[in-house]
């Protein structure tokens, strides 16, 4: 990480009123070099860079910096929540049935919320969250090579 990324991590974390600590730069660090991260795999990477820190510390940072808009949550169905620091432009994610890897999307048709409901019921809509399922490349591949018989 350089200085200059370090510098605009505590002004953005002051932005938005939130104290600098050396957890939440480094929970804002794992989230931004690894986007999509669960919750325990963010806890990993902050515990090897800082060494001593509570799982509630990392947890209690995610969620400061998500309440703040600086970080954003995603929780797939069936999956634990995932974070990325992608925010503001009400993108979708694409996510692999078997490996579960995911993506993300550009909006889908126009402009936000990206996708018109048939019916919005009568809300106001303001954002989408789209979720597409299949497989990746790398997972069909596996899927279309030749089993080898042995022979």
């Amino acid at each position: 990480m350089s200085g200059q990324t370090s510098v605009d991590n505590e002004a953005l974390l002051r932005r938005h009123g939130l104290l600098v600590t050396a957890q939440r730069l480094a929970v804002l660090r794992a989230v931004s070099d690894r986007p999509h991260c669960t919750a325990d795999d963010i806890d990993k990477v902050v515990r090897a860079e800082i060494g001593a820190i509570s799982r509630q510390a990392v947890y209690d940072g995610l969620a400061a910096l998500t309440d703040k808009g600086l970080v954003r949550r995603i929780q797939p169905a069936g999956s634990p929540a995932r974070y990325e620091n992608r925010v503001g432009d009400n993108h979708h994610h694409v996510i692999c049935r078997t490996c579960n890897r995911m993506a993300d999307v550009d909006c889908a048709v126009g402009s936000v919320p990206c996708l018109t409901a048939a019916d919005s019921a009568g809300y106001e809509v303001d954002e989408a969250e789209v979720i597409y399922w299949g497989r990746c490349r790398e997972c069909v591949a596996k899927w279309q090579a030749p089993v080898s018989s042995g022979d």
